[in-house]
């Protein structure tokens, strides 16, 4: 796993398009592991601060709980419609996910009321319409792998 800081050093322009679509909205989603294996999908709101990713909650959530005991996460940013029927449909600003690792993060300051973890990302996904706009473009970015465009039409 790595930290938002090697991600952006390692791609640094597909960083800064992942990153913009993280900060261009405030609410986000974010799927965690139950007790039992079963997904919980919960809002979220991410921030970048030293070098993480960094996701916060009420103190106590169970989605905290979730994290404590199985740091496996998903986070997906913000969901925009596409254009309507007729509409260009190269305007669509995509989604961005990233999936990893949850750490708690000690320190808050925030008096006790909120958990906070960061995120040692596994994998970076980016989804956009192609140019022209008659394809998606799917770009996967791994530690091992690095950056890898697909194409789907």
């Amino acid at each position: 796993m790595t930290s938002w800081a090697d991600f952006e050093n390692a791609a640094p322009g597909f960083a800064a398009r992942v990153r913009e679509l993280f900060t261009s909205h405030r609410h986000h989603t974010m799927a965690t592991l139950r007790r039992d294996g079963s997904p919980r999908i919960s809002g979220t709101e991410v921030e970048f601060a030293a070098g993480d990713i960094r996701v916060g909650m009420m103190a106590g959530t169970r989605r905290a709980g979730d994290l404590r005991r199985d740091g496996r996460v998903a986070i997906h940013s913000h969901t925009v419609d596409p254009p309507p029927a007729g509409g260009d449909p190269g305007s669509w600003c995509g989604d961005a996910k990233i999936s990893g690792t949850a750490h708690e993060v000690a320190g808050a300051d925030d008096g006790g009321d909120a958990d906070r973890f960061g995120v040692e990302i596994g994998e970076v996904v980016l989804t956009r319409v192609g140019t022209p706009a008659d394809h998606l473009v799917i770009e996967v970015w791994t530690p091992g792998a690095g950056l890898v465009r697909i194409e789907r039409r």
